[in-house]
C-alpha cells in the first residue's frame, strides 16, 4: 500500500480507499444496512462486502474503471453502455426489495421538495427564475403514476464499472429500494445524452424518452443545493447547471 485515497468526504459521510479495499464511513448506519442487503438481493455484479464494524464498511474494488464520470466525455464504447442498460433490466425485472428506500418517494413527496428547492434556487439568486422555471415545467412528466421497480436510486456513472465490454461491478447501494425505473436510466445518462440511445437498446424495452428527460432536469434541480452546501460545483461544465441549461 502506497497511500490512501479520499474518494469522497462530507459531513453526511466519507470513503476511502487503501489498496484494493474501499472503507466507508457513514453517519447513517440505516444507509448502510440498505447498501449490504440490496448488494445481497440484485442480480446484477456488485462489490464483495468484507466485513463491517459500525460505523465503517469494508468492500472490496471491483475489477474495470467507471463508465464515465459526469462533465468528461466519456471513453467507454457504445457496447458498455449498452450493457449497462442490459445490467438495469435486470435489476428491475427483478423482486421488488422489502424496504421503500428514498427512491420511492411518492409523487406527492417529490413534487413538494422539487418546489421547495426551486424556490430556494430562485429566492437566493442561484439560477435564473426563467431557468428554473422551464426546467420545473419540463420536470412535471416525471411526476407521473409509476409502477414499482427494485432501484439503484443513485445510478451515476461513476458507480459503473466495465472491462471493455463487460459490466465488472456496480456500487454505492445505499439509497437502492423501491422506485421509478425510469429515475435509474436517466441518472445513468445524466449529462450524456449522447449515449441515452445505447443505454435505451442495452435495455430492451420501450421507454419514455421525454420522462427521462423529465428526470434530468428533477434531478438538478433537487441537486444543486446539496451539491454546492457538501463542497461539490454543479456548475462545472457538463454538470447539473449546463443540463438545465440545456432544457432551454
Amino acid at each position: 500500500m502506497d497511500e490512501v485515497e479520499v474518494v469522497v468526504a462530507h459531513s453526511e459521510r466519507a470513503t476511502l480507499r487503501v489498496g484494493d479495499v474501499f472503507l466507508k464511513v457513514d453517519a447513517d448506519q440505516a444507509r448502510t444496512d440498505v447498501e449490504i442487503e440490496a448488494m445481497a438481493l440484485a442480480p446484477v455484479p456488485t462489490p464483495k462486502v468484507l466485513w463491517r464494524e459500525p460505523p465503517v464498511l469494508a468492500i472490496a474494488a471491483v475489477p474495470g474503471t467507471a463508465l464515465g464520470r459526469l462533465g468528461e466525455p466519456s471513453t467507454a464504447s457504445p457496447a458498455a453502455w449498452a450493457a449497462a442498460g442490459a445490467a438495469l433490466r435486470k435489476l428491475h425485472d427483478a423482486p421488488l426489495p422489502p424496504w421503500p428506500g428514498r427512491s420511492g418517494r411518492c409523487r406527492e413527496e417529490l413534487a413538494a421538495d422539487l418546489d421547495g428547492e426551486c424556490k430556494w434556487l430562485v429566492t437566493n439568486g442561484v439560477l435564473p427564475a426563467d431557468l428554473v422555471t422551464r426546467n420545473r415545467q419540463v420536470a412535471e412528466a416525471a411526476l407521473r403514476p409509476w409502477t414499482s421497480r427494485f432501484t439503484h436510486g443513485d445510478l451515476q456513472i461513476t458507480h459503473v464499472f466495465v472491462d471493455g465490454d463487460e459490466i465488472t461491478g456496480i456500487i454505492d447501494w445505499s439509497e437502492a429500494g423501491r422506485g421509478d425505473a425510469l429515475s435509474d436510466l436517466a441518472t445513468l445518462t445524466l449529462g450524456h445524452e449522447e449515449h441515452l440511445g445505447d443505454v435505451v437498446a442495452g435495455y430492451g424495452a420501450d421507454v419514455d424518452l421525454d420522462v427521462i428527460r423529465a428526470w434530468w432536469s428533477l434531478r438538478s434541480l433537487l441537486g444543486v443545493r446539496w451539491l454546492v452546501e457538501h463542497g461539490f460545483d454543479p456548475f462545472a461544465p457538463g454538470c447539473e447547471v449546463d443540463v438545465l441549461r440545456s432544457r432551454m
